[in-house]
């Protein structure tokens, strides 16, 4: 178990398999900057927390803007949206790891019945080929298990390129490495090193490129031969701007 102190943003968890370096630049060295992509995610966070708090639609309860954490895994966060739909009578008592088993679901303060949680994150863009939107909200279905002892076997990533929702389930696979994940983000941060950068496509969109510098930092080239680029970079530039 984790101390308060000791939890991490879950966001930590998507920079990590994003890219490691990314991850350290912002969570320990405190490093961070816009650019249009993070602006426009942003701008889709803030709308999905701008309506009521809480909802209902139908026989669904809708909570904006919850707060998550997990002693077990170290995590803290805030989830988007959480669903809230219906299963009806008690079921069996929460299992030794404290998640609920099958129908288990959460009690609502003053409203009858059980509740199986369904988180939704929004993300701008597309979805991804990789898992780290998968592993960030699967980390908010842990958070949900462990604070209200019920099984939560899916939810769902909300894109703003496709306005579509993408469905996740919570099978093992995707549980064991969102654990792996909190594991080595916990472990990255208590070493307080930032790791090297190894730069590849993710490079072009990362809002932190400018203080990254992977094009000066992956150990390719000696710093003369940098310099050196830099310099005909520069010149070039100046021939094309003389009159």
């Amino acid at each position: 178990m984790f101390d308060e102190d000791d939890f991490v943003p879950l966001s930590a968890l998507q920079h990590f398999l994003y890219c490691p370096r990314q991850c350290g630049l912002i969570h320990l060295e405190d490093l961070w900057r816009e650019n249009r992509l993070t602006a426009e995610g942003g701008r889709l966070h803030r709308r999905a927390h701008q309506r009521d708090r809480v909802e209902i639609r139908g026989d669904v309860r809708i909570v904006r803007h919850l707060r998550l954490h997990s002693r077990r895994l170290g995590l803290t966060g805030v989830a988007d949206v959480v669903e809230f739909h219906p299963l009806g009578e008690p079921s069996p008592a929460p299992d030794a790891r404290g998640a609920a088993p099958d129908a288990q679901g959460a009690p609502l303060p003053g409203v009858p019945g059980l509740w199986r949680p369904f988180p939704v994150e929004y993300k701008r863009g597309r979805p991804k080929k990789d898992l780290c939107d998968k592993v960030q909200l699967c980390a908010q279905a842990l958070c949900l298990e462990e604070m209200l002892s019920a099984a939560v076997p899916g939810g769902a990533l909300f894109y703003g390129r496709t306005r579509r929702r993408l469905d996740v389930a919570f099978d093992d696979p995707l549980r064991q490495e969102t654990e792996r994940v909190a594991s080595a983000v916990h472990q990255l941060l208590t070493d307080g090193r930032t790791p090297q950068v190894a730069p590849g496509p993710k490079c072009r969109n990362c809002s932190l490129r400018g203080v990254c510098r992977p094009d000066a930092t992956d150990g390719s080239r000696s710093a003369e031969r940098y310099v050196k680029a830099s310099l005909r970079k520069a010149l070039a530039a100046t021939v094309e701007d003389a009159p």
